[in-house]
């Protein structure tokens, strides 16, 4: 992920999408939640849509004939700059300019193929590939993963790395700290000589939740691991069941969780407390 660094200071209130962009710039385990809250988010961009207003609002869709401004960088290509707010945007252009609002995914599904810019010439920004965009909006993130089925008679080499992966734990226990569903974590080196030449880093996690929750979580933790990982090696994940053997077996039994979660604190948040007459 790009994300161009702070230059000035910020005094000015941000809306949600700015908040996690600025966590998601030096933190990795903020990116799932910036990419979510952009895909969900209204933005506005510079042109008009030659539509005119009904009752103060225009309804745009990724069929919808919108003129868009294009600005060029500093390296001759040109990019379509899109912003997060009014404040934003109001900080950045030297003269009055048309603009529409419109959801991102409208956004990115109708300019396919062309780079943008979030919040070009702010504090602040992030630009965006047609790769990445493609990506966005197919997978919810910039990572896609895949899955890969352990047949039951496989031999699999288990311990641990002799180098321990400081920065990607880090940030999947910042991420698993804001997911409720994830109950601990474990890690370890794991090798199929029948399909991997050498060991993979391996992170089995032991969850609560719907299948679909837990496939979204392997998603956003794959895709911090993606960016944290040492030498940009692949990262296997796994479900660990106390229930189960093999992998599961190893984990749980001879290894301890680099995070677990707090039992109190997330008590304290589902049981209200008493109060007195």
């Amino acid at each position: 992920m790009s994300i161009s660094p702070p230059h000035s200071s910020d005094d000015g209130s941000e809306n949600e999408l700015e908040r996690l962009l600025k966590l998601a710039v030096s933190e990795p385990a903020h990116r799932p939640a910036f990419f979510r809250a952009l895909l969900d988010a209204t933005v506005l961009v510079l042109g008009d849509s030659g539509q005119k207003e009904q009752d103060g609002e225009i309804t745009l869709d990724a069929g919808s004939q919108v003129n868009l401004q294009l600005w060029e960088k500093q390296d001759g290509t040109r990019t379509i700059p899109f912003f997060s707010s009014v404040e934003v945007l109001q900080k950045v252009i030297e003269e009055e300019q048309p603009f529409v609002a419109m959801p991102a995914r409208t956004l990115f599904e109708m300019t396919a193929g062309a780079d943008l810019f979030l919040n070009p010439k702010s504090e602040y920004g992030k630009e965006f590939f047609p790769e990445e965009v493609a990506l966005l909006l197919r997978e919810g993130g910039l990572s896609k993963p895949v899955e890969k089925v352990v047949e039951q008679d496989t031999q699999l080499l288990l311990g641990q790395p002799e180098e321990y992966p400081s920065a990607m734990i880090d940030a999947l226990t910042t991420l698993f700290s804001q997911r409720k569903p994830v109950r601990r974590a474990f890690l370890a080196l794991m090798h199929d000589k029948s399909v991997d030449e050498k060991p993979n880093l391996l992170i089995g996690l032991e969850v609560d939740g719907t299948p679909q929750e837990i496939e979204m979580l392997i998603h956003e933790a794959g895709s911090v691991a993606s960016e944290t990982a040492p030498n940009d090696e692949p990262v296997d994940f796994c479900v660990v069941s106390d229930s189960e053997r093999g992998i599961s077996h190893y984990l749980i039994s001879h290894t301890q969780p680099f995070y677990q979660r707090k039992w109190g604190g997330w008590l304290r948040n589902i049981i209200p407390s008493s109060g007195t007459a």
